[in-house]
């Protein structure tokens, strides 16, 4: 009771003072300050938590403290999509600068030797502040932290920074923060208003949360696909820092909350002295918020068991991840239930938790620093023991996707091999090229095995995240156990297989469909004006086997003379990575190059829907795709303005996770659409919405009911959560034959599910494209009753109105940008959307 009054009386006197909130408000009294160093009033022009900090303001302040303070260096590692810097800030003491390589190259040769000193040497903290642009707490918070650690005087700062390396990255989304603080400024109030329903609490579509393309940065961790993430990825890798912290925001009426997370949510190859420091950690966290009167809670709720988080990552790197939950007041002020919550208070909680954190640091210093010695002491010890085996991964077809999973590797430091020479395993054919070994006897054995592994077995059947992540999976890539016997050299310079055209030809070009940026390339195609045409069954051309699928561009009756013609693909499939062959005959082994099995394409047209009523993450995702990848220009037509849009510039409209779908009126518009040949490509909870407005009639399976038998009252949470399907692999079977599958050299797909969207297959087999095995559960949790429900059912549905098609997947095929392996079903929905 007493620290609920203790934090009412906090915030309200906040409230009616905050014209003078100073850094008094948040700055330890027990230090003097410098007077030289800059106050981030006297850089940004008002004082924190007056304003939301802008990225831009943020900047200028941190580069101000670099240029006055000697505790300081700072660094652009990269630009976001929006070209905005990644800023790193080392702030340690002026000492150790002078030998700030020699102390990182000693940090990272302890987790490669078996001795190590640890009595000497620094502690490296990595704090990250706002992941989430619209939980701006942390990084409002940066400009206090920061400050304290530049302008602090006296022995109990010194002793820090003498034994301690802060490696300081004061906003992790710069896009996403400066979104926020756009819309939260531009709806602050002179009078503060704290009622929740004022327009300030209450963000437009997509919200400040997600970086440029609407991705939730904080799952991008182990995938490293975006740009923020991969600066963050390589300063982790190339200081190995023993802690690294991550501030967020939760529900307004929440309080504080600091890991350990629930216990029996943690990864099983997370060790459990991790969670005994992290314990220990805690304890200075409760001792700081005990003194300001803050509440807050721990092991109640989010875990450790998704290594693509920010504070589970470190967690198999042999650092220590800890995850801050700050109550978020949304704006500048708002009624909770815990009183009135300013945005000063959340900042002070913030910079209280980063403080606690490097006190507990400095203090358990060589306990933390051992334990790192030791992780990696273990992990090797571990390695040796599997002597020359190794894990072979690869994909004789497509070489672009066998790449990008070897980046993702590169990026984590995992070191890999060209296979030695062509060779089969278990059934499947590695290629030379196409295929890498990698040994695991090494350094990071235990993130091989992370990334690597297939667990169907758990100890909670809750998750905050996915339960599963298996990578060559995600890739549709083939693997197997190996040695390293079929290893090649190692790896050190990673390139993409050459593209090009064989030779040129006066009659016509073929190129197969299995390669990861053939969309890319027939687009391109497309773009140019020139006819191409795609093949619906095998044949052989040139004593050369050609797959479903199979792209043909003839030289005849072409815009471009056929010199031009083969110098723009030659260059084109360059780009692309992808060899072209040139043909002279059209006579064939199976059908000729005349038949009528060759279609015409037509380029791509599409509009994908976003706005109010569309999930933005799965927009973001598919907008990243086409614009990234594979330079498809998409128009995101938003769902306020579709009743005044032109659908007649659209010959494919996608429309992503939506439980409203569209209003009645432009209901009708879009099924009018569709009747004139226009094609709809649907996913998720859009397919409950198509069948209620009867635009694709789907037969769901009924979701067994559950009786829940033994279960308090107290446990009912946990019983309705284990019937979620938080996200796991499962088996498909395909036909092949079918155009949603070209490209496919397998008839098996594994596929990516975290809905319980359960359709029965159709009663004609050949509609039924894709379809679950009868024991298709490959890797992550799934209640036995919804794994009953799922087996044989479909993930993919496909009908007609009129002249034009619907095509609806049950789960999301290009889940947050690593999901390579099924991001063809959605290309082969939009290129050959004429042929289902």
């Amino acid at each position: 009771m007493r620290h609920i009054v203790l934090l009412l009386f906090i915030a309200t006197t906040t409230l009616f003072s905050q014209s003078q909130t100073d850094l008094s408000y948040y700055l330890p009294q027990d230090v003097s300050y410098n007077s030289n160093i800059p106050t981030p009033k006297s850089i940004i022009g008002h004082e924190v938590g007056e304003w939301h900090i802008t990225h831009d303001k943020l900047v200028q302040y941190m580069y101000a403290l670099a240029n006055t303070s000697d505790r300081i260096t700072i660094e652009d590692r990269g630009k976001t999509f929006e070209d905005r810097p990644l800023l790193l800030l080392t702030i340690t003491s002026p000492e150790n600068h002078q030998n700030l390589k020699a102390i990182q190259s000693a940090h990272v040769a302890a987790t490669e030797n078996n001795n190590a000193n640890v009595e000497n040497r620094p502690i490296v903290v990595y704090q990250g502040f706002s992941i989430h642009g619209n939980e701006p707490s942390g990084s409002n918070a940066a400009l206090v932290a920061a400050y304290y650690l530049a302008a602090a005087q006296g022995p109990k700062i010194d002793d820090l920074l003498n034994n301690t390396v802060i490696l300081f990255d004061p906003s992790f989304n710069p896009d996403g923060l400066q979104r926020f603080a756009y819309w939260a400024n531009t709806n602050r109030s002179m009078n503060l208003n704290p009622d929740p329903n004022d327009r300030e609490y209450s963000e437009v579509w997509p919200g400040g949360r997600t970086n440029h393309y609407w991705f939730d940065m904080n799952r991008d961790w182990l995938p490293v696909q975006l740009p923020e993430s991969r600066a963050r990825i390589e300063t982790f890798h190339n200081w190995m820092p023993n802690i690294l912290t991550d501030h967020h925001e939760m529900g307004t009426n929440s309080s504080f909350f600091f890991q350990p997370g629930i216990p029996s949510r943690t990864h099983p190859l997370t060790p459990k002295m991790n969670q005994e420091l992290t314990k220990g950690i805690a304890e200075y966290h409760a001792k700081a918020f005990d003194k300001i009167g803050s509440l807050y809670y721990s092991e109640e709720s989010f875990d450790d068991f998704y290594y693509g988080k920010g504070s589970t990552f470190p967690d198999i790197n042999g650092s220590i991840g800890i995850l801050f939950e700050q109550a978020s007041s949304r704006g500048h002020i708002q009624e909770s239930e815990n009183g009135l919550l300013t945005f000063p208070f959340t900042i002070r909680n913030q910079f209280t938790a980063a403080l606690s954190t490097l006190e507990a640091a400095n203090n358990m210093r060589e306990e933390i620093l051992e334990y790192q010695h030791n992780f990696f002491k273990n992990a090797r010890n571990e390695a040796s023991k599997e002597g020359n085996k190794a894990i072979v991964f690869g994909d004789e077809k497509d070489a672009a996707k066998t790449y990008h999973l070897a980046e993702i590797l590169k990026r984590h430091n995992i070191k890999f091999h060209d296979v030695k020479s062509d060779f089969s395993a278990d059934g499947k054919s590695y290629k030379k090229g196409y295929s890498y070994v990698v040994p695991k006897n090494q350094k990071n054995t235990r993130l091989i095995n992370a990334m690597f592994e297939k667990r169907t077995t758990f100890q909670d059947s809750l998750f905050y995240d996915v339960s599963a992540w298996t990578f060559p999976l995600a890739f549709n890539l083939d693997y197997t156990e190996t040695t390293t016997a079929n290893a090649g050299a190692e790896v050190n310079n990673l390139t993409h297989k050459n593209g090009g055209v064989n030779s040129k030809s006066d009659y016509t070009y073929l190129f197969e469909w299995h390669e990861y940026y053939a969309p890319k390339l027939l687009n391109e195609i497309l773009k140019k004006g020139l006819r191409a045409k795609v093949s619906l069954k095998t044949f052989k051309a040139n004593g050369k086997s050609y797959d479903y699928g199979t792209i043909m561009i003839p030289v005849k009756n072409q815009d471009l003379s056929s010199s031009e013609i083969y110098t723009f693909l030659d260059d084109a499939a360059k780009e692309s990575h992808i060899n072209i062959d040139a043909v002279s005959t059209g006579l064939n082994d199976g059908i000729d190059l005349g038949s009528r099995n060759f279609r015409n394409l037509e380029l791509p047209k599409v509009a994908l829907l976003v706005g109010d009523g569309m999930t933005s993450y799965d927009a973001g995702e598919i907008w990243h795709l086409l614009d990234t990848r594979y330079d498809i220009v998409a128009t995101k037509l938003d769902t306020k303005s579709f009743g005044r849009a032109d659908l007649s510039r659209y010959n494919t409209i996608i429309m992503v996770n939506s439980r409203s779908g569209l209003n009645d009126n432009n209901t009708k518009k879009l099924k009018s659409w569709i009747q004139d040949g226009g094609t709809l490509v649907a996913y998720r909870s859009a397919l409950r919405w198509l069948n209620s407005k009867e635009l694709m009639k789907i037969d769901f399976k009924k979701n067994n009911n559950v009786t829940a038998k033994n279960i308090s009252y107290e446990q009912r949470g946990d019983f309705r959560g284990a019937q979620v399907i938080g996200g796991a692999i499962f088996e498909t079977k395909l036909d092949r034959s079918h155009p949603i599958n070209f490209g496919y050299k397998n008839d098996k797909l594994a596929m990516f599910r975290n809905t319980t969207l359960f359709i029965n297959p159709d009663k004609n087999s050949y509609n039924n494209p894709i379809q679950y095995t009868k024991n298709p559960l490959l890797s992550g949790y799934i209640s036995e009753e919804n794994l009953d429900s799922l087996s044989l059912s479909v993930p993919l549905k496909i009908g007609g109105i009129g002249r034009g098609n619907i095509i609806a997947f049950t789960d999301n095929t290009n889940f947050r940008a690593f999901w390579y392996g099924t991001n063809k079903l959605l290309m082969n929905a939009i290129f050959f959307r004429d042929e289902f």
